[in-house]
């Protein structure tokens, strides 16, 4: 093994919709992590694993903190701050186009108890003024000790090597965790429907809201040409479901056709997608539901 090798996992932690699943694609070099204009889209912890000849490190990208409204919600916010203990450092990120709020006073309340290197990182700086930056990290930094701050564009790219790679010198020497062509240790089946939980969101916009989960009930190889994924989009109400399918099946033909790309895109094959829309009344709320679609409260 390398002597000089370093790695560790990350975490990174903000409020909803601050760009933290964008900027986990954007180090990683492909998708592994839904985005959404929609807040609170990232539901479990996403493991995105950076590898290169020097270093390895293995970010975590918790769901969004946010002030829980059903047990979906409380498992989303205890899943974000058990992460806090178990990682090496911590990228807290905000939003450089919204005024510092009551989210992240409350994390910054959770962040002093913590005493690992935490990097304030500021996303979408491309959207602002860079007279506006330091007023922004003023602000911040009287808040907290910051290890260190870097203003960045998850989204164009901007300063998020020179972020990585001051992660890289800071983390403690250690070993390769994973092989240095794996990407995530989510199995497949979890980030297939993930992607299509991306595309029922960027389609139905405001019509069908987070009462929406998807179950991949197979990945089967029909040939050597091609991979076969059934999967179940469910939703709370029949309303939600004939949204879904849309007029003649459209609205379902859309999303599996978006899905199926991206799903290509992952697996390396060729894609037959199936896909199906159940109703399940209030899901969100009920533990035997919740733990059937993946949340496992024993999770955190």
């Amino acid at each position: 093994m390398n002597n000089s090798f370093h790695s560790g996992f990350v975490a990174i932690l903000g409020r909803p919709n601050v760009g933290k699943s964008t900027f986990l694609n954007r180090v990683i070099g492909q998708k592994i992590a839904i985005m959404s204009d929609k807040a609170q889209t990232t539901r479990n912890k996403i493991q995105g694993i950076y590898t290169t000849d020097e270093a390895q490190i293995v970010f975590i990208d918790t769901p969004g903190i946010h002030k829980p409204h059903s047990r979906l919600g409380d498992f989303m916010v205890e899943s974000a701050l058990s992460t806090l203990n178990e990682v090496d450092a911590i990228l807290f990120m905000v939003n450089a186009t919204q005024k510092r709020g009551r989210g992240d006073d409350f994390i910054i309340e959770r962040l002093k108890n913590v005493n690992k290197p935490i990097y304030l990182v500021i996303n979408k700086i491309d959207k602002i003024h860079p007279d506006k930056l330091l007023e922004i990290m003023d602000d911040y930094r009287k808040t907290l000790n910051y290890t260190e701050v870097f203003p960045i564009s998850a989204l164009e790219g901007n300063n998020c090597p020179e972020l990585v790679a001051s992660l890289v010198q800071n983390l403690p020497k250690g070993p390769q965790f994973y092989p240095s062509d794996m990407v995530t240790d989510h199995p497949e089946r979890f980030i297939a429907g993930e992607l299509i939980r991306e595309k029922v969101l960027e389609l139905t916009r405001e019509e069908v809201p987070h009462s929406v989960a998807v179950i991949v009930e197979s990945i089967t190889r029909s040939d050597e040409e091609k991979v076969h994924v059934q999967a179940s989009i469910i939703v709370e109400r029949k309303t939600q479901k004939g949204i879904l399918i849309g007029k003649g099946g459209q609205m379902l033909k859309n999303i599996g056709i978006k899905a199926r790309k991206d799903i290509e895109l992952m697996l390396g094959d060729k894609v037959y997608l199936e896909l199906w829309v159940k109703v399940q009344p209030n899901w969100k709320d009920r533990q035997i539901d919740l733990r059937a679609l993946g949340y496992k409260q024993d999770d955190y």
